[in-house]
């Protein structure tokens, strides 16, 4: 039986849920979402005339993007938002793809996270995390692992997409720290607002993904 769009992401939505709560197995996706939340920080920097120093990713799931220069408002509105266009293209792209374009896809993942550790990995924590996201993109690569490439990409997008709705609802601890608190200094305008705007933004990420109906994938 075929499934249907709606079908299928319902199961990875439940897939995600029971992934988020496995102790251990869940890490490597979380620090997916943080890694791609913050180098949406840093490709705002540079795309707005910035640069990076470091990207710096923690074990608790936490992570911060260095960066001078550029438009500081862009930057820091980038994270949340960013991290739900990636969920939303992640899941979207692979959706259509072949199973060779699949392994491209990941092949792009595995070539961003190279450079990371390269260029902005200063830390060893940080190191040690990008190189557990490297092997865990890099293993659906082999042909001899049950899971299907295009599945796993699938995952991971909705994955991070989940994680990308709930996290902007952390900030609301009023502690005033974090990136609504600073869009709040930049604007003047409530960090309640921000918080509200990225959930919006990632819930409408989602819809789209709902309403959007199967391509046909040319063989």
């Amino acid at each position: 039986m075929r499934l249907t769009p709606q079908l299928r992401l319902i199961l990875f939505i439940v897939a995600a849920f029971i992934v988020d709560y496995l102790p251990l197995v869940n890490l490597p996706f979380l620090w997916s979402e943080t890694f791609f939340h913050e180098i949406s920080h840093g490709l705002a920097a540079l795309l707005t005339g910035g640069s990076i120093h470091n990207i710096s990713l923690n074990f608790n799931g936490s992570g911060l993007c260095t960066t001078s220069g550029g438009i500081h408002f862009i930057i820091s509105f980038s994270g949340y938002a960013g991290s739900a266009l990636w969920g939303l293209l992640i899941y979207q792209v692979a959706n259509t793809l072949t199973p060779s374009s699949s392994k491209i896809m990941v092949g792009v993942m595995v070539f961003m996270l190279v450079i990371t550790l390269l260029m902005w990995a200063r830390d060893i924590p940080t190191v040690i995390i990008l190189a557990v996201l490297l092997l865990m993109y890099g293993l659906p690569l082999y042909k001899s692992l049950w899971i299907s490439v295009k599945s796993f990409i699938q995952l991971v997008g909705i994955f991070v997409l989940l994680d990308a709705i709930r996290s902007p609802l952390y900030l609301l601890d009023g502690r005033d720290l974090g990136d609504g608190a600073t869009l709040s200094s930049i604007t003047w305008v409530p960090e309640i607002f921000w918080v509200v705007l990225w959930f919006s933004i990632a819930l409408g990420c989602l819809y789209f993904l709902w309403k959007q109906p199967a391509k046909a994938v040319r063989k």
